[in-house]
């Protein structure tokens, strides 16, 4: 996977599980300082219900495998000092009436990872460049304690780390997958 990681990179999250089946994981953030990669962050994570999944659908409840940029990000809360372009919409980021109080708060800060998106645009945007079949709308998001439809969730502290760390001048990405994944 590291080869895969554009080469001005400076800023990689890795999300990892420690199966294919599993959705409970780690989120860490690595930084390059000259020729170093140094570990500046870790947290617990979620990612989704059954786990990876390097072919993702629409409602398949795996995160996708793979190497995607973070360009965007937003939520219901305000912007709590984001390097990466916030939009804060408390109705586009709101969680819906059918979610329970374990929810409600998922969305006040998020990242969308450019896993079928258009880079640029609001992390809410539903436009689906490889076709709705393959999913989206997959994000860093506010953890509620288990697995995710296909996102990755952080704890708070993380997510406030991350929108304040997270720099498009370093070209961030972030590696997801299960660990045997990531090490091929």
């Amino acid at each position: 996977m590291w080869r895969q990681v554009p080469a001005d990179t400076r800023q990689v999250v890795a999300v990892y599980g420690d199966d294919r089946d599993s959705p409970d994981g780690v989120v860490v953030l690595y930084e390059k300082q000259g020729e170093t990669w140094k570990r500046t962050g870790s947290w617990p994570a979620h990612n989704g219900k059954l786990g990876w999944t390097t072919d993702h659908q629409m409602d398949d409840e795996r995160s996708p495998v793979g190497v995607f940029t973070l360009t965007d990000a937003g939520g219901v809360l305000a912007d709590p000092g984001s390097r990466l372009k916030y939009r804060q919409d408390d109705h586009a980021f709101a969680s819906t009436i059918y979610w329970d109080e374990a929810h409600e708060h998922d969305f006040d800060y998020v990242i969308a990872i450019d896993y079928n998106r258009i880079k640029g645009t609001p992390p809410y945007d539903w436009s689906r460049p490889l076709g709705v079949e393959k999913g989206g709308g997959i994000w860093l998001h506010l953890d509620h304690g288990d697995g995710t439809s296909g996102c990755v969730t952080v704890p708070e502290s993380g997510m406030r780390s991350l929108l304040r760390t997270l720099d498009p001048a370093r070209h961030p990405v972030v590696v997801m997958g299960d660990k045997d994944r990531l090490k091929r």
